[in-house]
């Protein structure tokens, strides 16, 4: 573990708080795909669909303001965690191109949704 921006040493309760309220933020965001996936391989689209891709929208423009990285980095900095979300599940040279990861897998499911309108 790194130390703080003041130098003090890394809060583990507050890391391990930190990493549980990101895992359940990127919970909702992976239900949130599959709920786009779920409406374009159903061919239906409700409530459950405005919804995702609500919040997809906002994490989509939360991110693209923060410069393309994850805007709760920096909570993780804060209390000295040397580890940033996705490294927490794989290696750092994999970890950093699952922002983009995401963001291809959603559009492909938006293409998706498209394509069952369309039909």
């Amino acid at each position: 573990m790194n130390e703080t921006r003041n130098g003090e040493q890394p809060n583990r309760l507050m890391i391990g708080v930190a990493r549980i309220v990101h895992t359940l933020i990127a919970l909702v965001f992976i239900a949130s795909i599959a709920a786009v996936y779920y409406s374009g391989i159903a061919q239906t689209i409700g409530i459950w669909f405005y919804l995702a891709t609500g919040a997809l929208a906002f994490e989509g423009i939360v991110v693209i303001v923060n410069g393309g990285d994850c805007p709760l980095g920096f909570l993780h900095r804060r209390y000295g965690d040397d580890k940033g979300f996705f490294e927490l599940f794989m290696p750092k040279r994999v970890a950093r191109h699952m922002i983009r990861f995401f963001g291809a897998v959603t559009a492909i499911g938006y293409v998706l949704v498209l394509i069952s309108v369309l039909l």
